[in-house]
């Protein structure tokens, strides 16, 4: 049984497997469209939370979150479910596409057998649809592959019910129901809203004073824990940056997509400058991740590299703060 699917590759995973599920269910929104929608942009600092023996950082929020939102401010109805067991998540499952549902799924991506070996790491916050299953293989559409692929229920299985920090417990989710009557213009505004909300907010380790904090910790890293880790806290950094499927610069060249769009939608062509703004500040992070890794892999020949790549990082968190400011005042 296989259902009817179309594969669309994407930058990140989880705005892909939104978009492509939704464009099945019949409602044509971009992946930029449903990241800016669902608040997806966002920066947090975790120092007491350990991922791959570094502490967490992550330029999305939590797993779920951009797909909850999205539906919220569309009024779309979706089924999420988590289990105990993976007997019951599988036989769950293999129901919903008896259905001819096809099912997004949160996975881990360290056993994913189709990824290229450099990418495969301990991740639980990778998002691929399952659309059918012939036997005991599953037919996956992973949005960050260029084709579709299989796993088997082995496999499958295996991701689903991942160890580690953001466990996924086999999380599966998919829409129920959609309105004929969507408000694009009330939702791109309140996506808006409450991603400006987020990155200014008087929390030390979120958006832009999150960044700020870091920026601190790179300058005090070398003394406090040594160079070696230092040089491995700059790789999970970079990594979560550039490499989690988030099309590069930590998601802003997509929100710069959105912003694109978000501006025909409300007919407000400031959007499309600050698109350019938040764009630009883009290629800033990826200048930030150039040196960040010449750093961690002995190739810098600057001294006192630590503290200019912090100093990079500052100029980022205050080139943004005012970005949002903007922003704000835009769609006020």
């Amino acid at each position: 049984m296989k259902i009817d699917f179309k594969h669309n590759q994407t930058a990140h995973c989880e705005n892909g497997v939104i978009s492509n599920l939704l464009k099945h269910n019949g409602l044509n929104i971009s992946e930029p469209l449903a990241f800016g929608i669902g608040s997806g942009l966002f920066f947090v600092f975790l120092p007491f939370l350990k991922v791959n023996l570094a502490p967490a950082i992550s330029f999305r929020p939590m797993p779920g979150f951009i797909f909850k939102r999205l539906c919220k401010r569309l009024n779309i109805k979706i089924k999420r479910q988590k289990f105990k067991n993976s007997k019951n998540a599988q036989q769950t499952l293999d129901a919903i596409l008896e259905k001819n549902t096809p099912v997004g799924l949160q996975v881990g991506v360290y056993n994913l057998t189709y990824f290229p070996n450099e990418y495969r790491f301990h991740f639980n916050a990778h998002n691929l649809v399952v659309y059918g299953k012939k036997n005991e293989t599953y037919f996956i559409s992973d949005p960050v592959m260029e084709n579709v692929t299989e796993l088997s229920s082995k496999e499958l299985e295996k991701v689903r019910f991942a160890k580690g920090a953001f466990a996924p417990k086999g999380h599966l989710y998919y829409p129920t129901n959609i309105p004929e009557n969507i408000d694009l213009k009330k939702a791109v505004r309140k996506g808006i809203k409450a991603t400006c909300k987020d990155m200014l907010a008087p929390v030390p380790i979120v958006g832009v004073k999150g960044m700020l904090y870091v920026a601190k910790k790179i300058r005090k890293w070398p003394k406090s824990v040594g160079v070696k880790k230092t040089n491995h806290y700059l790789g999970q950094i970079v990594r979560m940056q550039e490499e989690i499927g988030t099309g590069g610069g930590g998601f802003r060249f997509i929100y710069g997509a959105f912003l694109q769009e978000a501006s025909e939608i409300l007919n407000l062509p400031i959007l499309k400058n600050l698109s350019k703004e938040i764009t630009e500040i883009g290629d800033l992070w990826r200048d930030f991740a150039i040196d960040a890794s010449r750093l961690y892999k002995n190739r810098s020949s600057q001294f006192d590299g630590y503290n200019k790549v912090a100093d990079k990082l500052v100029i980022i968190a205050n080139k943004e703060t005012a970005f949002y400011k903007k922003l704000k005042k835009a769609i006020a």
